[in-house]
């Protein structure tokens, strides 16, 4: 099978579940072509079976804005005659299913399109009216719609409307990279490494530091952690909220227990690091980082906001918290903490609970039996 991929490549839950869908596929033997701006960040070296194509924009004095949409579905349209694809993965509504759709009308060949709803398409542009009909648009035409949680069915639903069904299909976890592994030897060499103590535990969080994430919710309860329990919080991304953040946790006292690492590329060496991993977002559709955590030994505790409260099942793999409640956090942290027992019980029901509902195998086998479905369908035309 011959696939096409477009997706953002920058850091984000978009561009890491493309491609680590696209690296699975082609370990299958699936031709798989990226069609993109640029190379995606989770792509290192040369990947039998994968190919990129770059999309490149002139700047012409008649467009006030580089036509970036237009360019790309040209080039979608191009790969598709040029390497015979079958199926297109479009990651994200507007632009990139829009162009994919463009591009499927201009091209001599007609494959299947999938697109994948990730939560910002949704969430956040979904509310602008200005886009609402060319996401409707971008929904409807595609032939499978799928959205990475029920809460972001839903979501798109209640906004957008559309007259098609969507298929919910969970990220996944990259089980070769995040897994507890060595986690006891590498908690104490990142502990080293940072000036923690051995005893002290470690709370965690991971994002792009933005106000959506609620950082600020996390930071007074962990406030309220450390005045019971030895505990630093690990804060590891970079963004707008970085200052607010750092200047909230002066104000409190705790600057010297609060540590800003800022991007790291070894996020798995922290994820073990941790004893428990915060994410207490406003809006999330599914988390992606939460799941890494969980699978490399951190035991979450995460707002009801979303996809968060999909992953995290209450009570048995993780704490559930409304947003903003960081006295109900801080409870739930301590409890987890002093209770060696409990811990482990979450801990152990938290990595049976992904390999059963969110596993590398489980999820790239409902793609593939998606795309073999529109093949089916094309080779009866």
């Amino acid at each position: 099978m011959k696939i096409g991929v477009t997706c953002y490549p920058s850091v984000g839950g978009s561009g890491i579940i493309a491609t680590e869908l696209a690296l699975q596929m082609a370990e299958l033997g699936h031709e798989i072509h990226f069609i993109s701006s640029s190379v995606p960040f989770r792509l290192n070296g040369n990947v039998p079976n994968i190919y990129v194509h770059t999309v490149e924009i002139n700047d012409y004095n008649v467009f006030k804005y580089r036509p970036y949409d237009i360019t790309l579905a040209s080039k979608i349209s191009e790969v598709i005659d040029i390497h015979q694809l079958d199926v297109i993965h479009m990651h994200y509504a507007i632009p990139h299913a829009v162009a994919g759709i463009l591009a499927n009308h201009m091209s001599q060949r007609k494959v299947g399109i999938v697109t994948t709803l990730h939560g910002t398409d949704i969430t956040v542009l979904g509310h602008d009216r200005s886009l609402e009909r060319a996401i409707r648009f971008g929904i409807e035409e595609s032939d499978i719609t799928t959205a990475v949680s029920e809460s972001l069915k839903q979501e798109t639903i209640d906004i957008v409307h559309p007259d098609k069904d969507i298929v919910t299909i969970y990220n996944f976890v990259d089980e070769d990279k995040f897994n507890m592994d060595i986690r006891e030897q590498i908690k104490k060499e990142m502990k080293l490494r940072y000036g923690i103590k051995e005893n002290t535990k470690v709370i965690m969080h991971s994002s792009n530091f933005r106000k959506i994430k609620r950082i600020d919710t996390i930071v007074r309860a962990f406030n309220e952690v450390q005045k019971e329990v030895d505990s630093v919080l690990v804060l590891v991304g970079d963004g707008p909220e970085a200052m607010t953040v750092k200047s909230l946790s002066q104000s409190l006292g705790i600057e010297d227990k609060v540590l800003l690492v800022g991007q790291q590329s070894d996020v798995v060496s922290l994820y073990k690091m941790s004893d428990l991993f915060m994410l207490l977002s406003e809006k999330e559709s599914f988390g992606l980082a939460l799941l890494e955590a969980m699978n490399c030994g951190s035991v979450p505790i995460g707002s009801s906001a979303g996809g968060i409260k999909e992953v995290i099942q209450h009570g048995k793999t993780g704490q559930i918290v409304d947003v903003g409640d960081y006295n109900a956090a801080a409870k739930y942290a301590i409890e987890l903490l002093t209770n060696e027992d409990k811990y482990n019980t979450f801990q152990q029901n938290m990595i049976k609970d992904i390999k059963t509902r969110f596993s590398e195998e489980k999820i790239v086998n409902e793609y593939l039996e998606l795309y073999q479905s529109l093949i089916k369908v094309n080779d009866n035309e």
